[in-house]
């Protein structure tokens, strides 16, 4: 079965579902009536709001309500964004170069930790495909990586997962290989400096080259900072999904938190929130979410460690956190040198998602472009 055939098949199962749920009385009663049934809907609605299904969240919550819940969403997120980091971390002279997997699980969810004790074995490493995304085990045999998750936000034309484009800026040893932003616009990025601080948060990409960032993505939210948790509960997690986080530790140490999801019996998925609690209780003083969804994924030693979501495999990306034994004899060359861009560009096709699950009516009334489309546009 094809790609399209199966997100068709996908569609249809989430409007089945849905339309069972909201015909039956017993149901309709409980959901609008109690507080309960309220709590869940919104958070089923979250959960869609996270994907490319998100107009689907408006036979639960209506039109209005959905678009002023993404508008509130985005504006916490830029206001996270915005918190100042002291960057309390102390990177010890002697660094431990091992690299371990920590199987984690929860009441719903099962997932791992990749602990990176020298966060400066850690680099972007992208597509080498002009014009096409690539699977993260092959970026990882390809370049000799020793383990690694998926990166950052990217347009999926067509819902085909094409995975080229990237959203935002991507940056790799310490050069601006993409970015759809002026140098003097706000964008959000999760990523690394050369002394291996952990940066997230919104920057210029003027700014960001001062700042001496070696290797960065773009997405969004950054949630923990200083030390402290930015989500108040589990209202605001931003829906039930699989997760990818970045976090790093006091004493430098970096956490890539993959969570699995949208298989019942096995596991679910996971708010924000509970991402947030469980990188606090490993000591993370900064934290940020990466792209999640059928994108998230863990590899280690040339296999995946953990079940991604999606039926059709990895999925194609243009992006990757990889880790190294020797990283400064890695070349990321600029596959997007050249490319004409806007073939690539899903938010021009009338009334279609792009990829990050956004309307092009919904794009079209949006002026912080960027700011906007890191979200999510996971499958």
């Amino acid at each position: 079965m094809n790609q399209k055939k199966r997100l068709l098949r996908r569609r249809i199962t989430i409007c089945f579902l849905l339309f069972i749920l909201l015909t039956s009385s017993g149901s309709a009663a409980w959901l609008y009536l109690t507080p309960s049934g309220s709590n869940w809907r919104y958070m089923l609605a979250d959960t869609l709001i996270t994907t490319q299904h998100r107009y689907l969240a408006k036979y639960l919550i209506g039109q209005d309500e959905l678009n002023r819940r993404v508008d509130d969403y985005f504006n916490r997120f830029d206001a996270m964004a915005d918190v100042k980091d002291n960057h309390n971390v102390q990177l010890p002279k002697k660094i431990d170069a091992k690299v371990e997997v920590e199987a984690i699980q929860g009441k719903n969810y099962i997932g791992h930790i990749l602990y990176v004790h020298d966060p400066k074995m850690i680099r972007v490493v992208t597509t080498s495909i002009k014009g096409q995304g690539e699977q993260i085990l092959n970026m990882m045999k390809r370049t000799g990586a020793i383990a690694g998750v998926n990166g950052g936000a990217f347009d999926d034309p067509n819902w085909d997962g094409n995975g080229f484009k990237p959203g935002g800026i991507v940056m790799s040893g310490g050069k601006l290989l993409y970015s759809d932003v002026g140098m003097n616009t706000l964008v959000n990025v999760v990523g690394i400096d050369k002394n291996g601080l952990m940066v997230a948060g919104r920057f210029k990409p003027s700014d960001l080259q001062k700042m001496g960032v070696s290797d960065a993505v773009s997405f969004q939210p950054k949630f923990i900072v200083n030390g402290k948790g930015l989500i108040k509960n589990e209202a605001e997690g931003w829906g039930i999904a699989p997760r990818t986080c970045m976090a790093q530790k006091k004493d430098g140490t970096i956490m890539f938190l993959v969570i699995d999801g949208r298989q019942p019996g096995y596991s679910i998925g996971a708010t924000l929130y509970d991402a947030q609690h469980i990188l606090l209780e490993k000591g993370a003083v900064t934290a940020a979410n990466l792209d999640g969804g059928s994108s998230s994924v863990l590899v280690k030693d040339d296999r995946v460690v953990n079940k991604p979501s999606s039926s059709y495999g990895m999925r194609y990306l243009p992006t990757a956190f990889l880790v190294f034994n020797h990283p400064n004899q890695v070349a990321v060359t600029n596959i997007w040198d050249g490319v004409d861009m806007n073939r690539f560009d899903s938010t021009y096709k009338p009334f279609a998602l792009n990829g990050n699950g956004v309307t092009a009516h919904e794009a079209s009334r949006r002026t912080e472009t960027v700011a906007k489309h890191t979200y999510n546009h996971s499958k």
